[in-house]
């Protein structure tokens, strides 16, 4: 009777259990996204990303991805400095990196991928090539099983991973990969079709990212930058000039990581508080972003000295101050087509647009005020 009924309890346990674990098709359909989001913001093939997810994590069933939500069995490397735990793999007790949840840890692969040259040629690759980038994860070194190539193909092949991948083809970021980040130089990957171009042309560039020539930084109102090219990627410039990834984008007035967008400065300090002259004069297509690095400024003390918020749209030739207390916001330079008004004591934008047969909204537009509030002895456009 005993025997009866251990047997029947250890069924209903081993049922249990096998319930509770994830198929490869429920960990596709849970992490596709991530992959392809990943994919847009990075480059790195969304088939590949849950290829090796499926591999790495046993489809989210392994005991590491339990206890640390590491889906891409990435270890602590000696510039980790995140939260990290030990577990049995080439030895015992080694340690690799841990995550709040599973977007974290898709993310980091990405950045690992991009910020190490070990992986740098294999952005070289054409992004739909599942079969090149199997072969150069392993020649680089990512895996040690020698079947590692032959098992992320499967997987794509079998589950048809790659209709993610192509989901995502249109909305690849322009890469200007860099070469940091630890190991040795890994040969081009065999049979290489560059449809994203990973940039070795602009050694300057390349040079001071990586931090081998840091005489090729500038300097613009007191403060160390580099000049850098768009489609370059923002964690490699932190990496390759030995900054925290979070002050870097801190110091450049940024909230989010990622590819940059356009060529422009990004500054290695932080950024001084007013200009080293008094205004600036804007360029065409330049924003109020764009301004705060021209001119190597904070961007919120931007916006106070010129009484706009980061909303506002500016015009070329407008002319912004720099300074605080100058008593001018989005001035700009006459000419015979603009006529200007200072304004007098008890003088509200209703009353000039009035006066000038104008509407308010166009001087607001015309001068790129964010309020009705203005100051005495302000200048405004009032016709253009």
């Amino acid at each position: 009777m005993h025997k009866f009924v251990f047997a029947v309890l250890f069924s209903v346990i081993s049922l249990t259990v096998a319930a509770q674990r994830m198929s490869i098709d429920e960990y596709v359909v849970k992490y596709k996204d991530a992959a392809i989001n990943e994919m847009k913001r990075s480059g790195v093939p969304a088939s590949i990303t849950l290829a090796q997810g499926i591999l790495e994590s046993e489809s989210g069933n392994s005991e590491l991805v339990k206890k640390s939500n590491n889906h891409f069995g990435i270890k602590c490397k000696s510039n980790w400095s995140g939260d990290s735990v030990t577990h049995d793999d080439d030895a015992a007790g080694e340690c690799f990196r841990a995550y709040n949840n599973a977007g974290d840890s898709y993310r980091d692969h990405s950045d690992f991928l991009l910020a190490n040259k070990r992986y740098s040629a294999l952005f070289n690759l054409d992004p739909t090539d599942y079969a090149g980038w199997a072969r150069g994860l392993k020649k680089a070194g990512y895996a040690t099983n020698p079947q590692y190539p032959q098992l992320l193909i499967k997987y794509i092949e079998l589950y048809n991973l790659q209709q993610y991948s192509l989901t995502a083809l249109n909305e690849l970021p322009k890469m200007d990969i860099a070469k940091t980040g630890d190991g040795d130089e890994v040969p081009p990957v065999e049979k290489v079709e560059a449809k994203i171009t990973a940039s070795n042309t602009n050694s300057a560039t390349n040079a001071v990212l990586t931090g081998v020539a840091p005489d090729k930084a500038t300097n613009i109102n007191g403060t160390k930058c580099i000049y850098v090219k768009k489609g370059t990627s923002i964690l490699v410039i932190a990496n390759g000039n030995n900054i925290d990834l979070s002050r870097l984008l801190d110091f450049n007035d940024m909230t989010l990581d990622g590819i940059l967008e356009k060529d422009q400065y990004i500054y290695l300090r932080k950024k001084p508080k007013t200009g080293d002259k008094d205004f600036y004069q804007v360029q065409a297509g330049q924003n109020l972003y764009d301004v705060s690095q021209d001119a190597c400024i904070q961007l919120k003390y931007l916006l106070e000295y010129n009484n706009l918020t980061a909303n506002s749209k500016i015009t070329a030739n407008t002319k912004l101050a720099l300074q605080p207390n100058l008593n001018a916001v989005a001035l700009v330079e006459s000419n015979k087509n603009t006529k200007v008004h200072t304004v007098v004591p008890k003088e509200g934008l209703y009353s000039i647009a009035k006066n000038y047969k104008v509407t308010v909204q166009q001087l607001k537009e015309w001068n790129s005020l964010a309020s009705d509030d203005l100051k005495i002895g302000q200048e405004i456009i009032v016709s253009k």
